[in-house]
């Protein structure tokens, strides 16, 4: 197992890691410790109280932060036409139908997702569909669209997607470390909010079992699904 270096080592032990922390009091922690020489992410990971090998409890949407994540996300879009314009208008990083297939095809993978349109899915499926995997273009995810543009800006602004894993939790991203403490909470808020909603009624019991706040170099912070639950209601 490897060993954790000095500075995780310090920051792990500037807080107690036992105690379930309120959203702010968890993004003041994350904050201070998320000291790397980059901006770090916030990231949130959620373990929910369903069982994901069955379908009636998926859980998976798409959620549009308030405040975006900070990051600047790659998107390709496969349209033809009046919608590869729009596509382009929007602010799409590369745009293409057949010849777009192809270059993925080829290995091109500088990107982080990618949108398209109906019409084009039939081709997309049968020629990219191994390749693309967890990026391949879905209408639940809101990146399968007949209008393009929208779902490409909305991406750009923030637009997440979270959807449950093999083990149960969710994790996704709610900003930078460069942030406010209240654009964070204010992220957070919304998107725990739409996953609330989200919540299947299949499942039984506790449904936010746990949640930790973290930053790409950080340690784990535990957050109060209670408190998370009342901040979630008014953000």
């Amino acid at each position: 197992m490897r060993e954790h270096g000095k500075r995780f080592k310090t920051l792990a032990t500037s807080f107690d890691r036992d105690r379930l922390y309120d959203p702010l009091e968890a993004t003041q922690i994350v904050k201070r410790n998320a000291n790397a020489k980059f901006n770090e992410t916030i990231e949130i990971h959620i373990k929910l109280g369903v069982d994901p090998k069955k379908s009636d409890q998926n859980v998976r949407g798409t959620v549009n932060l308030p405040h975006g994540t900070g990051r600047t996300v790659r998107v390709i879009a496969f349209a033809r036409g009046d919608a590869a314009k729009a596509a382009q208008e929007a602010g799409a990083d590369v745009v293409g139908d057949a010849d777009l297939i192809e270059r993925v095809k080829g290995g091109f993978a500088d990107f982080d997702v990618a949108v398209a349109t109906p019409d084009m899915m039939p081709a997309i499926g049968k020629e990219l569909g191994r390749i693309l995997a967890q990026k391949m273009p879905n209408p639940k995810a809101g990146t399968v669209s007949p209008n393009i543009g929208n779902a490409v800006r909305d991406i750009k602004a923030g637009k997440v997607e979270y959807r449950l894993d093999k083990t149960g939790i969710i994790h996704t991203i709610v900003g930078k470390a460069s942030f406010e403490e209240k654009q964070i909470t204010e992220n957070l808020g919304v998107l725990l909010d739409a996953i609330v909603r989200a919540k299947p009624s299949a499942a039984k019991g506790t449904y936010l079992r746990s949640i930790t706040l973290t930053s790409t170099m950080g340690v784990g912070v535990k957050v109060d699904p209670t408190r998370v639950r009342a901040t979630a209601s008014t953000a």
